[in-house]
């Protein structure tokens, strides 16, 4: 049953790969300077390596967002965001799976009355706008460094060919982990709280987690999308938005790699820390919004001519429909799956409990740490509320005063 229920994750990352797959190495099939088979080898290998290594941070916080705690629940959420997504890509258009993961998430909250982390979804909104001027901006100085580098070198124009195809390969791998690390989280990120897997021991070499096991099964996934049906939208990325010529090409995927990369990397964030910078917050950012944002921005530093506006329209009203689309689906669909084939979408029970000790024992309180429940008896024991809406400040003791 539980396999059954992951079927719907396994979906969703086919939906991404197929998406999101045309960011990593559309540029390079559009201008025929990869073969299709090869960029997707490529870019599967990568795409499983960054999410089992590197997708821990992001899931974090899209866990903060929404704790979809049952394995229904799970299901339902992730098979509408794969719906929407796909449905999104049949339309030749490279919507943001990160806006539609997201929204699906926050269907299942307003449907079970989850509480919402405002702050972490203040977080995430803020880089579906931040994420593309970033690439924008990563993309334009990249192109006057190039611009700058190849004016001074003499370069043969077979070896700069050459160097160029080896670059779009080498830069498309990094995109891949990037993505991988990065999009993983909107792949298995709502099952992580209702993991079916236990950890393996792996000898002298540590334990393979359960999350890990859930993050290789979605990058698999992820995999497959990208070998099966992600050309439509590579030639989208490639062709249909602004004519890029190798080079442009190549600065294109890689400034959207740095900001994929730069949302997904614990370490990067350790760094910042270190030597009191800043950090960004590590968040699941859309690659095709970072994509469309590069793209644009060496279409800006070239002059602002040939960009297809139309074609920018298209894709940005598809970036307004599919969080409403998603969020309205999941709504519906988990009425459905609840009250029709009664499956239990959401674990009211308490899962962990935080118990305060400055108070006399018959006085405790005792606080959910997912803050599904807030309540104070006599007992020192968690009473779960039965409106979880008047959870917070349900008294069922009175306290010493003072405290």
């Amino acid at each position: 049953m539980e396999w059954i229920f992951l079927l719907s994750g396994l979906f969703l990352g086919w939906s991404l790969g197929a998406n999101d797959g045309a960011n990593i190495f559309g540029t390079a099939v559009g201008t025929r300077m990869v073969k299709f088979r090869t960029a997707a080898l490529v870019a599967t290998i990568f795409v499983i390596l960054g999410a089992v290594i590197s997708g821990g941070g992001t899931t974090e916080t899209l866990g903060q967002l929404g704790a979809v705690n049952a394995l229904a629940g799970s299901f339902t959420v992730a098979l509408m965001a794969g719906l929407t997504v796909t449905a999104m890509t049949n339309m030749k258009l490279p919507v943001s799976t990160s806006q539609a993961v997201v929204s699906a998430i926050l269907g299942w909250n307003l449907f079970t009355g989850s509480p919402t982390d405002y702050k972490a979804l203040v977080e995430i909104v803020g880089t579906w706008i931040f994420s593309p001027i970033l690439a924008g901006i990563f993309a334009i100085l990249l192109y006057f460094l190039v611009r700058k580098v190849l004016g001074n070198a003499r370069i043969h124009m077979l070896q700069l060919d050459a160097w160029t195809r080896l670059g779009l390969i080498v830069v498309g791998a990094f995109g891949a982990y990037s993505l991988g690390a990065n999009n993983i989280a909107n792949v298995m990120g709502m099952f992580v709280f209702a993991n079916p897997f236990e950890s393996i021991s792996m000898g002298g070499a540590g334990q393979f987690t359960g999350t890990q096991q859930l993050f290789l099964l979605g990058s698999a996934a992820i995999g497959v999308g990208i070998f099966t049906y992600s050309y439509r939208v590579m030639i989208t990325v490639g062709n249909d938005i602004f004519k890029l010529t190798p080079i442009l090409a190549l600065i294109v995927v890689l400034a959207k790699s740095l900001v994929l990369f730069v949302f997904a990397s614990q370490g990067l964030e350790r760094i910042l820390l270190t030597i009191g910078l800043p950090t960004l917050p590590l968040v699941p950012v859309s690659s095709s919004q970072a994509i469309i944002g590069a793209i644009i921005g060496v279409a800006l530093a070239k002059g602002r001519t040939g960009i297809n506006y139309n074609t920018i329209g298209r894709i940005a009203s598809g970036w307004v429909i599919t969080p409403i689309i998603a969020a309205a689906l999941c709504f519906m669909a988990l009425f459905f799956v609840q009250n029709v084939f009664e499956q239990e979408v959401v674990k009211r029970e308490a899962v962990s409990a935080e118990v305060r000790t400055d108070i006399p024992e018959e006085y405790r309180i005792t606080q959910n740490k997912q803050h599904h429940y807030t309540t104070i008896n006599m007992t020192g024991f968690l009473a779960p509320c039965p409106n979880r809406h008047q959870s917070h400040g349900v008294v069922t003791g009175s306290l010493p005063a003072g405290l």
